[in-house]
């Protein structure tokens, strides 16, 4: 099938060359022609494992293509997937200008029947506003509105999309449907779960998902400050909860709070549509109050490791908001660098694959080589992001480099007990040191 993805950003890109890698003829489209013309010169602007191999692939093999020009894009397509950015506004709801940019310019192109599909993640009521555009043409083409919300995991984005744990379709009319398992036709051979139901409960069942997750984050990460007031291990209690095969073990794991594209915004956006239909969603509102004090409480655990943190200096291992990620966005190392300076410390600061963003959103911070380099003459080495790479650091050289041999531990990589033999003052969360 032909069909354009408008919006080259994370969930465009992923979606246009896994869509290829179906069978499909795709073409990416994006107002931004250093974003095309670099993608039409083999690079590839985020950072996601195995994506650029993906998208060399699928250009190769002719089905895969980048242009700005989003009029003719739109007459090619049979289907066309909205994959722009949703915002968050200051108030926490979703910015919905580019979606509706977009539905304008379909509305001005549409030269015959179209499906046009939601890829975006959007507030309820965004197809049927997307429809009322549409009709507002004039032009007599008809075109069917679907949600297609995507799952997809910073750093495991082309797993979830060639093998999700379901592809969720909400659509008015069976004509519809069934062209969206045939553009998904590879899927069903793997017996993937399709859930189709109407475009509103399938543009809730993405904020659903994600709000349900960022709970069980902020959960075990007030059951983590409960462990440590009581001496208990919260490594120990996750295990205990996540063999209950009604709780799993997945987010689980106690840190520094949720960051990233998805989980503070959504929760925000979904928040803001309860209290639209006058609702407050306590659940959701406790939540992102849980993860801005979480993300406060760890400045304070580096603090007080330190004594104090006024002339001292402080190594943070990892920037992004998760490993295998170039993404900033709403890390907890922003109010952790933030609140260190604050209190007049001195940031030396490493990351695999986040400091070209990482140098946009911090003054006065030294980015550094490599782990070791950020080490140098370091009073306090903070593990923020867990990286498989902070996973094996030589602790003799680390011990022979900092100042003083205190590690704090946000992602809990180390065992206490060996840290302590390694001659550490070591620090994490929810763990006895």
């Amino acid at each position: 099938m032909q069909i354009a993805v408008i919006g080259t950003g994370y969930v465009g890109l992923v979606t246009g060359a896994g869509l290829a890698d179906f069978g499909n003829d795709v073409t990416c489209v994006d107002i931004d022609v250093s974003k095309i013309d670099a993608l039409n010169q083999g690079k590839i602007p985020i950072y996601e494992p195995g994506l650029d191999k993906l998208v060399s692939k699928n250009v190769q093999e002719g089905r895969l293509s980048f242009t700005t020009d989003l009029a003719t894009s739109i007459r090619a397509a049979r289907a066309i997937f909205i994959a722009v950015g949703t915002p968050p506004r200051p108030d926490g709801s979703a910015d919905l200008r580019y979606v509706e940019d977009v539905a304008r310019a379909i509305a001005q192109h549409m030269n015959g029947p179209k499906l046009v599909i939601t890829k975006s993640t959007v507030p309820i009521g965004t197809g049927r506003m997307i429809e009322g555009i549409l009709k507002q043409s004039g032009n007599g083409h008809t075109a069917s509105v679907l949600s297609n919300p995507e799952f997809l995991r910073e750093g495991s984005a082309i797993e979830d999309f060639m093998k999700p744990d379901r592809v969720v379709i909400g659509a008015s009319d069976k004509e519809a449907v069934e062209l969206m398992k045939e553009i998904y036709a590879p899927l069903h051979s793997l017996e993937i779960p399709f859930v189709v139901t109407n475009v509103e409960s399938s543009e809730l069942i993405k904020y659903a998902s994600n709000g349900f997750l960022a709970t069980k984050i902020s959960f075990i990460n007030e059951i983590a400050v409960l462990c440590e007031k009581i001496g208990a291990d919260v490594h120990d209690v996750a295990i205990g909860m996540g063999l209950d095969s009604r709780i799993g073990p997945k987010f689980l794991q106690a840190g520094p709070g949720f960051g990233g594209s998805c989980f503070p915004k959504d929760t925000s956006a979904v928040a803001d549509i309860a209290r639209q239909y006058d609702y407050n969603f306590q659940i959701i509102e406790a939540v992102l109050r849980v993860n801005h004090d979480i993300k406060e409480r760890m400045v304070d655990k580096v603090a007080d490791a330190l004594g104090d943190p006024n002339g001292k200096t402080v190594s943070i291992l990892g920037l992004a908001f998760k490993p295998e990620t170039d993404d900033m966005r709403d890390s907890p190392t922003i109010p952790l660098i933030a609140g260190l300076q604050k209190r007049g410390a001195t940031i030396r600061a490493y990351d695999p694959e986040a400091m070209d963003n990482a140098r946009t959103m911090f003054e006065n911070v030294s980015f550094c080589r490599d782990a070791y380099d950020a080490a140098k003459d370091a009073d306090a080495l903070v593990i923020a992001t867990e990286w498989n790479e902070f996973r094996a650091l030589n602790l003799g050289r680390i011990k022979s480099l900092v100042r003083q041999p205190l590690i704090v531990d946000l992602r809990n990589v180390y065992d206490p007990q060996r840290m302590k033999a390694e001659g550490f003052q070591y620090f994490s969360v929810g763990r006895k040191a």
